[in-house]
């Protein structure tokens, strides 16, 4: 099930096939064809039978969502035309956006207070409603009643995110650049200054690091890297920024400088709040909490940074879908993972690194194509019951066995390489595409060209391509490590090769 708490106490949530509202109705925000709150869970019929892939909502407020087909939908306030329907009319149900956008496939919207953003597949970015400061990217500050495509110097970009604060809105490409418009009073926009922009303007202070994530608060903006760093940067009334004092910023600011990799961060445009999430799994808030002022990143006892807005936000908004289950009784899934590495209830021990790992043959013979081809070559001899593994080490082949039981690795990158040579050894490919992802969230300029080598080796092309355009965006640094100079020839030719093609070595 997933659900968006809105401001104000209105709570849409989505039991696919089918889509319920209930809460206050201000504007419309319901969606439910009246002016009516309601406790009782009220059915949305135009959206049952969609699934529901992003959402955003504006202050008015006016709901915006796209569904895994690609269409968009918006109802509520509309005062400014921020639903993109041409009128000033409220949207009392769900109406989908139309014109420039029905050739279009949206993979992300986007709300400020009362203007609207889309980001379609192939990376171009929509924006329609209030435009007193720019933040609809027209070059005028005239309202836009319908989607329009934001150009200027994004026209030849690929936009891979998107995000809004109230009055202003930041997009990331596809090489980490990040653009920003509209409303800069508090320098939201990160170009060292306080004007407002009328269309995209690039932030020249993060050249030099490769974005990945951007996130807007109310007034401020967070961006995450691809080596795990954070900065901020705009209003910092309440210690938004993690900057350790309440001084606005007009341009980025690394912060959480003493702490891990950071692998997510968050904010949401009805407050003044942040959050961000390790490599660990730690979650660190700072900002507005509870009408209180924290102004360096906090350690709490969360293990998701949703649980901060739900919590400490005012309002108690969620900055992203979120998915809950109904935990009555364990699932066929949890109880699995439950009975793992059992020696109660195993029939079968793998011995590696002198250590035993309890598991059930039934399980590995339903789940791997490896271990029924292996179980059945025993079926006309007794089975073993303790199996010796030599090839593999004891952090990588417990993993791959915990996988076959939860779906799931915990793992460091430098394990993971040696995961992803066993998955490759046992035709796992869904588990290759898992250890390429812990890989990529694990990379730095140290380790970026022996993960190279390694994607190289087990074939690997959508990680090495990943690692390849890493190495690039920090070749000066990355060109200094040892790693750099044990590459073997032929790979580092064949490097050197494709990086001057892409211009890398041009002054």
């Amino acid at each position: 099930m997933g659900c968006l708490g809105l401001k104000g106490k209105s709570l849409l949530f989505f039991l696919f096939p089918q889509v319920f509202v209930f809460g206050l109705n201000c504007s419309n925000c319901l969606g439910t064809g009246d002016n009516q709150s309601t406790i009782v869970p009220k059915k949305l019929e135009a959206l049952c039978g969609k699934k529901i892939s992003s959402l955003g909502y504006g202050s008015g407020p006016h709901i915006v969502l796209s569904t895994e087909d690609g269409e968009v939908y918006a109802w509520g306030h509309n005062g400014y035309s921020q639903l993109g329907n041409g009128t000033t009319n409220q949207g009392i149900t769900p109406i989908q956006v139309c014109t420039n956008l029905l050739v279009k496939k949206v993979i992300q919207v986007a709300c400020g207070s009362h203007h609207s953003m889309a980001l379609s597949s192939d990376g171009d970015v929509y924006a329609w409603g209030y435009n007193n400061c720019g933040q609809v990217g027209s070059g005028s500050t005239a309202n836009q009643p319908t989607p329009r495509k934001v150009s200027n110097c994004l026209q030849t970009k690929m936009v891979v995110g998107i995000a809004c604060g109230q009055t202003s809105s930041m997009a990331v490409v596809e090489n980490g650049e990040v653009y920003g418009w509209g409303y800069n009073g508090n320098g939201q926009l990160g170009l060292g200054n306080n004007s407002n922009q009328l269309t995209p303007y690039r932030v020249t202070a993060l050249q030099g690091v490769c974005v990945l994530q951007i996130a807007c608060g109310s007034a401020h903006t967070l961006a995450l890297t691809d080596e795990g760093l954070l900065y901020s940067w705009g209003a910092n009334t309440y210690g938004q920024l993690g900057t350790g004092n309440k001084n606005n910023q007009l341009s980025p600011t690394h912060i959480m400088m003493e702490k891990e990799r950071v692998v997510e961060i968050a904010a949401c445009h009805s407050a003044h709040t942040s959050a961000a999430k390790t490599q660990s799994g730690q979650i660190y808030m700072w900002g507005q909490c509870r009408g209180q002022s924290v102004i360096i990143p906090h350690l709490t006892h969360f293990t998701c940074t949703d649980d901060v807005f739900a919590c400490f936000a005012t309002p108690a908004v969620m900055w992203r879908l979120l998915s809950v289950e109904h935990e009555d009784s364990l699932t066929v899934a949890e109880s699995l993972k439950k009975e793992f590495d059992s020696p109660e209830t195993s029939d079968l021990k793998f011995r590696v690194d002198g250590k035993y790992i309890h598991v059930h043959k039934a399980v590995l013979k339903i789940r791997c194509e490896h271990f029924r081809s292996m179980f059945q070559s025993y079926w006309n001899e007794d089975m073993k019951e303790v199996i010796e593994i030599d090839q593999f080490s004891y952090p990588v082949y417990r993993a791959f066995l915990e996988y076959l039981y939860t779906d799931s690795v915990d793992l460091p990158p430098e394990d993971a390489i040696g995961l992803l040579d066993l998955a490759t050894s046992y035709c796992e490919n869904r588990l290759k595409k898992l250890c390429q992802h812990i890989i990529k969230r694990g990379i730095t300029v140290e380790n970026a060209f022996s993960l190279l080598s390694a994607a190289v080796r087990y074939d690997a092309e959508d990680l090495e391509e990943f690692c390849f355009k890493f190495c690039v965006n920090h070749l000066t640094e990355v060109t200094q490590t040892a790693a750099f100079w044990q590459m073997d020839g032929p790979l580092l030719k064949e490097f050197i090769a494709k990086a001057s093609k892409c211009g890398a070595f041009k002054n």
